[in-house]
């Protein structure tokens, strides 16, 4: 099965592979053209196609034209005005109906009262569709009533209109259908609402299954949050980043920065002082919590739980060092996060200190290893073969209960039940401080409540797609500031990384 935001996000990511909504819409509507003739002669059967205006209504318009060229009588009731289609392949199909006019009669409902009297042994409800939420309103309420009065064979297209696609929800009034043609995988709602889906069939549109495994655009949408005018400081998340020590103070604020260039609203790095002190002076932006000592120990938890307990997610490790009393220091902050039950993305020296005392843990933990660290939290070397390393990392993903990004060429990202491999990025990258941006990226999202797994899926489809187009303006001469200038872009228009995808290494 699959849910209808997945489903949102697998077409999205589809178009990014090669496969276009315009191909997908072209084979919606024919697999629905083709179990209509399966069961009806040309000659006696007239059709009428209600449809709306957007990606479901696309499918019945090309429901029509197909019918059409196999001889059937066809009448194409649209809800709304042909003026209010915005979607760009909906409004392509409608457009190749024009040329049918003295075929296909056309009609025009943006009121109930211009609702025409067909007649029709079959009917196309292709309404709406998937992610229906709101109860049904005019002029599409009537419509289904009239499809519903109709004394003829009902046949869905993907949904039927009224019905919630993922928990079958009947939302005021639904198309009672004698068939639902779903597409790709059964929507769950479908299950649930049998009386009104009649025969189920789902057909295949062209989507191969591996694309659910292909981090893309799609992965992007599921965590980027809009932005109504009424949100108030901190409604976006609060990050707290434990990290830096004596030696290293840049880890920890490209942690912050990234995050702040990803979208948190406030970000606080707790530090040693001298090292806390050194990052202020980076950037105005950066809120520093200044720590007692030369490197994190057990003497900073205290204020480190006040912090702990207004922030929404917690990145630790970046340039933390790996003193004894700093591992210490990292189990004990460990075991606070998972009484608050607070998100975590663990990396470099706190991958490396929690590979010492590792448990199986009980809340939100995202890991982001290199091959190198996966090593030292497993004692294995991972396989050179990109399926036996995803098998590995589920596997250990599912033993410790957590996320794990595993970055490298080709990231893989698991959490023990789910695998996805995001293919952005380029050998530039290897350049130190593009992993804390990386955990600045995944932990903003975190912090803005995104489930972990699509957390660092986004995470690593962002920051790789950041780092490909440094690398088409500089080539491989990047530093990881270059990379925080192109979050925004990549995450405000995640498609647009085809630009530069065909030539990235």
């Amino acid at each position: 099965m699959i849910t209808s935001r997945d489903m949102r996000a697998l077409e999205m990511n589809s178009e990014y592979y090669g496969v276009s909504r315009l191909q997908l819409m072209e084979n919606a509507g024919k697999s629905v053209a083709d179990e209509i003739a399966s069961r009806f002669k040309p000659k006696n059967t007239r059709v009428a196609v209600f449809c709306g205006s957007g990606g479901n209504g696309g499918d019945g318009f090309v429901v029509a034209r197909h019918l059409t060229c196999l001889g059937f009588k066809v009448e194409v009731i649209l809800a709304g005005k042909s003026s209010d289609i915005v979607d760009e392949e909906t409004q392509r199909n409608w457009l190749a109906l024009q040329a049918l006019k003295n075929t296909i009669s056309l009609h025009e409902v943006y009121d109930s009262t211009l609702i025409p009297d067909v007649k029709a042994e079959a009917v196309v409800d292709a309404l709406l569709g998937i992610g229906l939420k709101g109860t049904l309103r005019p002029p599409i309420l009537q419509l289904v009533e009239k499809i519903n009065q109709m004394k003829a064979f009902r046949v869905s297209v993907d949904v039927p209109t009224g019905i919630n696609s993922d928990s079958g929800e009947v939302l005021g009034d639904a198309v009672r259908a004698n068939l639902t043609v779903t597409f790709h995988k059964t929507k769950p709602g479908l299950t649930k609402a049998e009386e009104y889906v009649g025969e189920l069939i789902v057909r295949d549109v062209g989507l191969p299954n591996d694309f659910e495994r292909f981090a893309g655009p799609g992965d992007v949408s599921l965590v980027v949050k809009p932005r109504p005018p009424e949100v108030h400081k901190g409604d976006f998340g609060r990050l707290l980043v434990v990290g830096g020590s004596e030696v290293f103070s840049g880890a920890p604020a490209l942690v912050a920065m990234a995050a702040l260039r990803a979208g948190v609203d406030l970000t606080y790095i707790a530090a040693p002082e001298k090292t806390a002190r050194a990052i202020s002076s980076m950037s105005p932006a950066l809120i520093t919590v200044k720590l007692d000592g030369k490197h994190l120990n057990s003497r900073n938890i205290p204020i480190i739980k006040r912090y702990l307990e207004t922030s929404t997610a917690v990145v630790m490790g970046p340039g933390l060092g790996l003193h004894r009393e700093t591992k210490e220091a990292v189990e004990e902050i460990m075991k606070l996060i998972e009484e608050e039950k607070t998100p975590l993305l663990l990396d470099a020296d706190g991958l490396k200190a929690f590979a010492e005392f590792k448990w199986k843990v009980d809340f939100p933990l995202v890991l982001t290893p290199h091959a190198g660290e996966y090593e030292i939290l497993t004692g294995r070397k991972l396989p050179k073969d990109l399926e036996q390393r995803a098998e590995k990392v589920q596997k250990t993903a599912r033993k410790l209960g957590v996320t794990m990004l595993l970055k490298g060429p080709v990231d893989v990202i698991s959490d023990g039940k789910r695998v996805k491999f995001n293919f952005t990025g380029n050998p530039g990258m290897t350049v130190g401080g593009t992993g804390d941006v990386l955990s600045g990226i995944v932990g903003a999202f975190l912090a803005q409540e995104a489930d972990p797994f699509e957390a660092a899926v986004a995470g690593a489809f962002v920051n790789g797609a950041a780092g490909d187009f440094v690398w088409s303006e500089k080539g491989y001469h990047m530093i990881p500031t270059d990379i925080l200038e192109w979050v925004p872009h990549v995450m405000d228009d995640p498609m647009s990384h085809l630009k530069v995808r065909k030539s990235a290494p």
